[in-house]
C-alpha cells in the first residue's frame, strides 16, 4: 500500500487509513471481530488506526488498545478529546483543564505510553485557541504526544490557530480531519487548500457518505438512520437530490468497470491535499471491499463526469458539513441577547 508523509511531520503514513468508531456500542459490539478487523488491516498494509475518546464512551480505545498490543511499534496512533465524557460539563472540550486529564484517560484505555497524533475534535468556542495550544504543545514536550491536529475546523479557525502558534511559540497543528466526499464538497472551497497553503496533512473521513456510496443501501431504523435522519429521510429535498445523484454515480462506476465504494474512495484520494482516506469498516467483509479501493486510480474523464453530477465546492445536503452544523446547532452564539438574556425573538414582517 503506498505510504505518503503526513504533512511536514515526516511521519509515513498508509493511503488508507482505519477509523474505528464502528467499534464497540455505536457499531459492532464483537469485540473480537473488531480485534481482527483491526489486524487484519494491519496485515494489509494500513499503519494509520485512527480513534477518539468519545467512540463507544471509550470502549472503542479500550477495542484498540488490546488489538495493538504486540503491533504498538509498527502503527501511527491517532485518537481524538473535545466530546462530551459524561454529565460534568468540565468533562469535554478543549480546556486546559480537560486536555490533561482526557490525555492521560485515553493513553490508559489504549495501553500506551504515548500517542502519535492527537487531534482536536471540534472547535470549543468557550476556550481561548492559546490555551489549547498551550497545553497540547507541553504534552508534547513532556513526550506524551508526538504530533498535534484538528477534526472537523473551518478554514479561519485553522489560519487563527496557526497565527497564535507562531506568535505564542506553541507546536502548530500538523493535519486537519475533515469530511470529505462525492457527496459533500465544500471542504474543496476553503479548508483542503488551506491545509495545503500550510504544510498540513489531510486524513479525509467520510468517504462513503455515511453509506450513501456504499455498495448496499442504507436499513431505515438502524445505525445513522437513526442518529443523524436529516441526512437521511427520503422526504428531505437535498436526499432526494443525493439519490438521484448516488444513481448516476452507480451507473458511471458500472461503466467504469468498478464498484461503487472504489469509485468513491478514488475520488477522495484524487485530491492533492489528500494525505490519507480514513475507511470505516465493522465487520471483515466490509473490510475487504474497502481495501480493494487501495491505490485506484481516476481518470480525467471520470472526474470530470463525477463534477458534472455533483459541482465541485458544494453539499447536496448541508446538513453533511458537519463542521458547520455543529458550529450553528447553538442558536445563542448566532443571535444577540435580549433584555432578560434570552435571544430575541425574529419580529413579524
Amino acid at each position: 500500500m503506498e505510504r505518503r508523509i503526513l504533512g511536514d511531520t515526516g511521519i509515513s503514513v498508509s493511503e488508507l487509513a482505519l477509523g474505528t468508531m464502528m467499534f464497540g456500542s455505536w457499531g459492532n459490539p464483537d469485540r473480537q471481530e473488531a480485534r481482527t478487523v483491526i489486524g487484519m488491516a494491519l496485515d494489509a498494509g494500513i499503519n494509520l488506526v485512527d480513534t477518539a475518546d468519545i467512540y463507544g464512551e471509550g470502549g472503542t480505545e479500550e477495542i484498540v488498545g488490546e488489538a495493538l498490543k504486540g503491533r504498538r511499534d509498527d502503527v501511527v496512533l491517532a485518537t481524538k478529546f473535545h466530546g462530551p465524557m459524561g454529565p460534568d460539563p468540565n468533562h469535554r472540550g478543549n480546556s486546559r483543564r480537560w486536555i490533561m486529564r482526557a490525555v492521560e484517560e485515553s493513553l490508559r484505555r489504549l495501553g500506551t505510553d504515548h500517542i502519535d497524533l492527537y487531534q482536536v475534535h471540534g472547535v470549543d468556542p468557550d476556550t481561548d485557541i492559546d490555551e489549547t495550544l498551550s497545553a497540547l504543545s507541553d504534552l508534547v514536550r513532556a513526550g506524551k504526544v508526538r504530533a498535534i491536529g484538528t477534526s472537523n475546523f473551518p478554514a479561519d479557525q485553522l489560519v487563527e490557530a496557526r497565527w497564535t502558534a507562531e506568535r505564542r511559540g506553541h507546536v502548530h497543528f500538523r493535519s486537519e480531519q475533515p469530511a470529505y466526499s462525492i457527496l459533500s464538497r465544500s471542504v474543496e472551497m476553503h479548508v483542503l487548500p488551506t491545509a495545503q497553503r500550510h504544510g498540513m496533512g489531510v486524513l479525509a473521513w467520510g468517504p462513503l457518505s455515511a453509506g450513501w456510496l456504499s455498495d448496499r443501501d442504507a436499513t431505515p431504523g438502524k445505525g445513522r438512520t437513526v442518529l443523524e435522519p436529516q441526512r437521511f429521510d427520503p422526504t428531505v429535498p437535498a436526499n432526494a437530490a443525493k439519490a438521484r445523484a448516488v444513481s448516476r454515480l452507480r451507473a458511471l462506476a458500472a461503466e467504469a468497470g468498478m464498484p461503487l465504494t472504489r469509485l468513491a474512495l478514488g475520488f477522495v484520494q484524487a485530491h492533492p491535499a489528500v494525505t490519507s482516506v480514513i475507511i470505516g469498516p465493522r465487520t471483515v467483509d466490509q473490510l475487504n471491499g474497502l481495501l480493494a479501493g487501495a491505490g485506484t486510480v481516476l481518470d480525467d474523464e471520470i472526474l470530470d463526469r463525477i463534477d458534472e453530477i455533483v459541482p465541485p465546492g458544494s453539499d447536496l445536503n448541508p446538513a453533511d458539513n458537519h463542521a458547520v452544523r455543529r458550529l450553528l446547532a447553538d442558536t445563542a452564539r448566532r443571535r444577540r441577547p435580549g433584555p432578560r438574556g434570552t435571544a430575541r425573538k425574529a419580529a413579524h414582517r
